[in-house]
């Protein structure tokens, strides 16, 4: 599992860190503001119209072709802008790089929930997520030094460069291309199907929730800080407690989960998260700030994890990736339209209506998770 996360971290480092190259790239190429949050949404386009389709494939054909494919496209979407230094080639680079997260991303995470014994599924999903939030960091990290030092050009390169990593290991790890999913009973229906079943449907909803949580601290915390006055680092500086808070939550996600239940820890969480961003418009202070947000950080941080973990417990046999790829598609459709509505409303009644709307959504999040019935133990291990 642990190599498995490594790749994960380049996979998705590179699909992070293409983000700031791009839009980087784009202002150099003298692109409007909004054709750059055009770009920004092809990144999830891809995901939203075809994650269920992923989902669908990875129940089918097994997790190591999907993931192979989204390595390959990885690389083939960073290497456009090499090739041709255009805004066009940056539309098109977004458009593939999505196209790849969302085949490797639905992949990796059904792998996550297969691997091992259902007893390790919290482990298994919160090493990954630890993962996420290392690439996180890494990925904008390595694009800013490398647009610094070599260009953006080479940047996109320096990226493609790196997705050879996974592409020759899912080539020649034997135990990945030796693993079996478990195959469905039956012929499985469409997706609207699977989202009648009420207690998985909660736990799509509450995932889609966590994520608009996490969108709108992230969108409105700089602008929010620069409302009040502070620099642009000590901004940084209040988002890099916030990273420390979801690092150090995803790190002890496996003993809650073992001393409570999953549920549980969720429900709580999203209650404190949805406290915590009531009081964040009265304050201003630098130190209590980041309080906060180290805070927000611990509260969202389990949220992912413990929603991937709910609904995979959750999926009917043989149709686990096919959930994923929903939860996939939902959770970008929130990516798309929570920012646009906040703004919308940002623009009327200003920013500290909406850290009360997201403490608004949080705390119906920690209500809508306590009414998920628990799934029964797994049975004894022979």
């Amino acid at each position: 599992m642990y190599l498995m996360t490594f790749l994960n971290v380049i996979i998705h480092g590179c699909q992070v860190g293409s983000r700031v190259v791009m839009a980087l790239f784009a202002i150099k190429l003298g692109a409007a503001p909004f054709a750059i949050g055009l770009m920004i949404a092809l990144y999830s386009i891809p995901p939203l119209c075809l994650g269920i389709y992923a989902g669908r494939i990875t129940d089918r054909y097994g997790v190591r072709g999907p993931m192979m494919l989204g390595a390959i496209l990885c690389a083939a979407g960073m290497l456009v802008p090499w090739f041709w230094a255009s805004l066009p080639a940056l539309y098109a680079s977004a458009a593939i790089v999505g196209l790849s997260f969302m085949f490797y991303t639905v992949a990796v995470q059904h792998l996550t929930g297969a691997w091992g014994p259902r007893e390790q599924r919290a482990k298994n999903f919160s090493t990954l997520s630890m993962g996420y939030s290392t690439s996180g960091l890494l990925g904008p990290v390595f694009a800013g030094y490398a647009i610094e030092y070599a260009g953006h050009q080479t940047a996109y390169l320096g990226f493609a460069m790196t997705t050879l990593i996974p592409l020759v290991t899912l080539l020649l790890y034997r135990p990945l291309r030796d693993f079996k999913l478990p195959k469905a009973d039956q012929a499985g229906g469409n997706a609207l199907e699977l989202l009648r079943q009420p207690e998985l449907r909660k736990v799509l909803i509450n995932s889609a929730l966590v994520v608009s949580g996490w969108d709108l601290y992230m969108f409105y915390l700089p602008i929010y800080g620069d409302s009040i006055g502070l620099p642009a680092s000590r901004i940084g500086t209040i988002l890099g407690t916030f990273a420390a808070g979801t690092f150090i939550m995803r790190f002890s996600l496996p003993h809650l989960t073992r001393r409570f239940a999953a549920r549980s820890v969720l429900s709580v969480s999203m209650l404190i998260g949805a406290a915590l961003f009531v009081a964040f418009p009265f304050a201003s202070d630098i130190w209590m700030l980041s309080a906060l947000s180290l805070g927000i950080g611990l509260a969202l941080g389990c949220g992912q994890p413990i929603t991937l973990l709910m609904s995979y417990n959750r999926s009917p046999e043989g149709r686990s990736g096919e959930v994923t790829g929903i939860r996939f598609a939902l959770n970008h459709l929130m990516h798309s339209a929570v920012p646009v509505t906040a703004g919308a409303l940002a623009s009327v009644f200003g920013l500290a209506p909406v850290f009360i709307i997201n403490a608004c959504i949080l705390g119906y999040s920690s209500h809508l998770t306590r009414t998920v019935r628990n799934t029964p133990p797994p049975p004894p291990s022979t």
